[in-house]
């Protein structure tokens, strides 16, 4: 247990140093992101990038499982 909060620590460590790169290359705007806006009201709902994600760190995680 652990060993895999510090893995995961390490990860958003990371995450957040590449994160303003990221959002340059256009994550956060692709296809199936939402935003409703509305008068004094912002929802942002980050569908494809969500899936994204996730197929990536379930990939990482299956490599790194082998």
């Amino acid at each position: 247990m652990s060993r895999f909060l510090m893995t995961l620590g390490i990860v958003l460590f990371i995450a957040g140093l590449i994160w303003p790169v990221l959002q340059k290359a256009g994550l956060g705007r692709l296809p199936g992101d939402f935003v409703i806006e509305r008068e004094n009201f912002r929802l942002y709902l980050p569908l494809g990038t969500s899936v994204l994600i996730s197929a990536l760190v379930t990939a990482v995680l299956w490599w790194l499982n082998r």
